[in-house]
């Protein structure tokens, strides 16, 4: 693995192959695992004790310029409006990473006890036979909602390691009806492929907290409304791996926490 380094500074502010199936309805509980999610919390945090973190995901080196990927053997994916489709493996601009995805591993016992009632799904799309977003993370017990935007066919393919975690293998007709899938089971950087177009991938993350974010394309973040305390979090993108970081939340307090990867 490539060797990346952590700077923290505290601060106080104001491709598997396999046959298609039959676009059917969707099944909001069936999916990511075999058990029931975790019940949601009542209770609520008093904002007065509450911090957040705040960070930029920097990169040194040269990002590796996107490949342009070959899409003629469907011409419909040229039809939808996405324009050419390149490589996504590094995206970022003005010295930050983005899509790397930020999250608690352990904190405070309020931190990580804290459930909400799921919000609406995340949503990924299927636009230009690429997924969009190309990274993105729920709660666990979240949704996320497949969509295809294109006027060709298109398939969901999940491939989770975490053991007890069912994959998601469905298809979806042109402009098909969404579906909405449930994630119960905590894991980072699920892959989802296309059967239909090998080239479609990007990566689901199911955190065992609400309190994570995926860094923007110039590698900032924001995670907030955290109890104060110590905190483990952890930080990961897909070629170059995970890192943690040790940072102390302040009530009121805006704790800074910027990581450095490096390209070699």
């Amino acid at each position: 693995m490539k060797q990346f380094g952590w700077v923290v500074a505290a601060v106080v502010v104001g491709l598997g192959i396999s046959g298609c199936k039959s676009d059917k309805a969707a099944q909001p509980g069936d999916a990511g695992s075999s058990a029931a999610p975790a019940p949601a919390q009542t209770t609520t945090l008093d904002p007065a004790t509450l911090g957040s973190i705040t960070g930029v995901v920097h990169l040194s080196g040269k990002i590796p310029t996107p490949i342009k990927i070959d899409m003629t053997m469907d011409p419909a994916c040229g039809m939808s409006g996405g324009g050419d489709n390149f490589s996504e493996q590094y995206v970022g601009k003005s010295g930050g990473l983005g899509n790397v995805f930020v999250y608690v591993k352990s904190g405070p016992a309020a931190a990580m006890a804290y459930q909400p009632t799921p919000g609406a799904p995340v949503v990924m799309d299927q636009k230009g036979c690429r997924y969009t977003p190309h990274v993105i993370a729920v709660a666990k017990g979240g949704s996320v909602e497949f969509r295809n935007s294109d006027v060709t066919m298109h398939n969901i393919h999940t491939m989770p390691v975490t053991v007890g975690s069912s994959p998601i293998d469905i298809s979806q007709g042109p402009k098909g009806t969404p579906q909405v899938k449930q994630f119960n089971l905590v894991e980072s950087m699920i892959p989802v492929r296309c059967n239909n177009h090998p080239w479609m991938n990007a990566f689901i993350n199911v955190s065992a907290t609400p309190f994570f974010a995926v860094s923007a394309p110039d590698g900032t973040f924001t995670i907030p409304g955290l109890p104060a305390g110590d905190y483990t979090l952890g930080a990961v993108q897909e070629k170059l791996g995970e890192q943690t970081l040790q940072v102390t939340v302040k009530a009121q307090t805006a704790s800074k926490a910027d990581l450095s990867y490096t390209m070699q």
